[in-house]
Formats: C-alpha cells, structure tokens, sequence
C-alpha cells in the first residue's frame, strides 16, 4: 500500500501516476473536500506577526493559486543530482501549459506588456494551466476558480480516486509509524479518534509546515530548521475604468536579476490612493516577489518565524523600484503610487534535498518520502508549482520502476 499525505502539487499527481499504474494507493487530505469557487474560505493563519499564504483543503495550495507554470531551479537542482528535463516536459503537455491567447489579455496587462518591452526589461507572457474556453476572466483566480478554468490539484485526486485510489478528507496525520526504522503505517485523526493505516510506502507532501510536524513527530527532529517562502508586495496606483481587477491575474512576467513583477490586482491598494471617489475598476497593480535567503524556521508548536536579511530587503525594494517605472510607463499616475505590507508565499525549504531527503527525496527513514516545497533546497523566487509537479512525477517513476 502506498500513502500519499497531502493533496496539493505535490501528492496529487503522485496520486494519480500511482493509482494510474494499477498501484494500490490511499490520499489523506487534512482538509475538507471542496468545490474550488469556495477555496477563499480555506486560507490558514499561522501567526500575527507572518502573514504566509496557504490553504488547507483539497488541492491545497494549488486551488487558490494563479495556475503559473514556470520552471524553476533546473541548473540548481542538478547539484543534488535531479534531473527534471523529462518530467518537465511531461508535466507541461499533461496539464496543457501555454501563454494564454490574446483574447484573454485585458487591458491592464496588456499595459504591463508593453511596458516592460518598451523599457527593455525580459518580458513575456506568463506560462499558465488555464483553459480558455471555460475562463470567464473575473478576476478571481486567488480566491478559487468559480468556472473551474485552471488546474488544480484536485483535478489529479479526482482522475486517482477514478482509477480506484481511496481518498480520506478531513483526516489529520500526526505520525509515521516506523519498525527498525522502516516504514509500517501512519496514524492519524479523523473525527476525534485515532486511526491507524497500514503502509508499504509513505509519501509526505502535506506542505513545508505540515510535512515539518510529521517529520518531527516520526522522529526527524533536523526537520523545519530552515525555511524560505518568496516575500512579496503589491505596487500599484491609479487608471481611470482600467477594470484589471476583473483580468485574468498573473497574465505577464517580468524578469529582474533578483525579482519577478506580474500584474496582480490588490484591493489593498485602494487605501493608499487619494480620493473617495477611487474604485477597484481604477486600479492597476504589480505583485514583486523575490527568492529570500532560507533565514525562517518552524516552531514546535507548528508555528512560524521569519527573518529578514538585509539581502531580502534589498531585492524587494528594487523590485518595488522597479514595479514603480513600469506603472508609470503604463500610465498610472506617478503620484497615487502605494504598496501593500509585505507578505509571503510558496513556504518551503524544511526538508530540503541533501540534508533531510536524498536525490530519490527519501528519507533517513526507509520507504518515507517527501515530495512538496519542503525539499527544495533554496527559495526559487518564482512559483513553484511545476517544479513540485515534475519532481513528483519524478518520483513516482522512481517507485513505479522499482
């Protein structure tokens, strides 16, 4: 039996794969299962003092996300012996990766675009899993796809359960359990009682903090000593009736030395510019998100802390610099330019390759694994979905073969 923990990026298309090779194959998910449009109220709050951006619900983090597919860490990835050359390209074609077609480019973005070429910055349209046919561009895509025109991780549960795995929701595990260091099962909890699974094979993909807690429960304490996630702000400002907050988000890239931009609408924005008479419809926003020097940990209690170095700090503000000359070339008024607080998204790094797992991603437990953002071993600084996806379906090479 094989026990896929956690149903984001990570577990679910090593779901699929497994369950799609006629392996016998059991999906614990923490969370409810949902439909996607009602996503936005399955956000977690680890702290007063870090404003982190999960999800605990089926899909996980992917269910809220902007379907951005870009590949990340390839050369990095390659001194750890992980070569994810074919399981890209797998994955791109599986879940249909492109640059979305001009009909789904709105103003605002399109604004961005040109922007960005006329400054000579690396432009482009962003990679995304996102159907067209079915999108309605409303501008929802954070708060879960109410047409169900993006991928997510609960496409790939659906097509496992389909092929005969068992999916459990709403089923917390606290433990791998272990017999001379072996794997034998996992524990968890699922409407107040304790239950217990038996288990060939243990795939942790629960996400960087959840994965953390179960490491550390089953005995790996090295487990949440390091933790990155991409800190990022919203720039914006003001265009009369540029309506980009009903755009498909995320739509452009730019490309910095130490940062990425793509157009993203913040509501946040609004209190930053002057005038009651300012509404969403004027706003027109760039997210800055930048790679962060792993300076955070995970706290016994599940919790975490983050440090700022004086590097992070200083890649956000040129790209928040930068962010400002693109919009004012786009056409915003220089003078109602405001950010957001800072924030931060796609934890990871707490189980990172080299030191908690190996190149196969198992650990110093035989038969446990993990395979979420845990094991990257440095913050990509861009999204990181495709790059989960293709080292799990690297993985799931790696136990079908065996």
């Amino acid at each position: 039996m094989y026990v896929v923990i956690g149903t984001g990026a990570g577990g679910a298309i090593l779901a699929r794969e497994l369950a799609l090779n006629g392996l016998p194959v059991t999906i614990l998910e923490k969370g409810p299962y949902i439909e996607s449009k009602d996503a936005f109220d399955y956000y977690d709050k680890y702290s007063e003092d870090v404003d982190l951006l999960t999800t605990t619900c089926i899909g996980g983090a992917t269910i809220v996300s902007m379907s951005n597919m870009v590949r990340a860490l390839d050369e990095e990835l390659l001194d750890y012996d992980v070569d994810l050359s074919d399981a890209y390209e797998y994955v791109e074609d599986l879940v249909g990766v492109h640059q979305l077609d001009d009909s789904h480019i709105g103003k605002g973005t399109q604004a961005f675009l040109d922007a960005g070429y006329e400054l000579g910055l690396q432009t482009l349209k962003m990679p995304k899993a996102i159907r067209e046919k079915d999108c309605i561009q409303c501008g929802k895509c954070a708060f879960g796809c109410p047409a169900d025109a993006k991928w997510s991780g609960k496409d790939f549960v659906d097509d496992a359960v389909e092929a005969g795995a068992t999916l459990i929701c709403e089923a917390e595990v606290t433990e791998v359990l272990k017999e001379n260091n072996k794997v034998i099962g996992i524990k968890y909890i699922k409407d107040g009682s304790e239950e217990i699974i038996e288990a060939d094979k243990v795939i942790l993909a629960a996400g960087a903090i959840g994965s953390t807690l179960i490491l550390r429960n089953s005995g790996i304490k090295d487990a949440g000593q390091e933790l990155f996630f991409d800190p990022f702000v919203s720039v914006g400002g003001y265009i009369k009736d540029i309506n980009f907050n009903t755009e498909v988000q995320m739509a452009g890239l730019i490309i910095g030395k130490n940062f990425v931009l793509s157009p993203h609408f913040s509501s946040f924005i609004r209190a930053n510019l002057p005038g009651d008479d300012i509404t969403d419809n004027d706003i027109l926003s760039i997210m800055v998100k930048t790679p962060d020097e792993c300076r955070g940990y995970v706290t016994e209690d599940g919790d975490v802390v983050k440090i700022n170095t004086i590097t992070d700090i200083r890649y956000l503000a040129e790209g928040a610099a930068t962010a400002g000359f693109v919009l004012e070339k786009a056409g915003v008024d220089p003078a109602t330019i405001g950010s957001t607080v800072y924030r931060g998204a796609h934890p990871g790094g707490t189980a990172p390759i080299g030191k908690i797992v190996d190149s196969n991603l198992e650990t110093e437990i035989t038969d446990l694994y993990v395979c979420d953002a845990s094991v990257l071993p440095i913050s990509p600084g861009k999204p990181p979905i495709l790059t989960i996806l293709a080292l799990s379906k690297r993985l799931a090479d790696y136990l079908i073969s065996e």
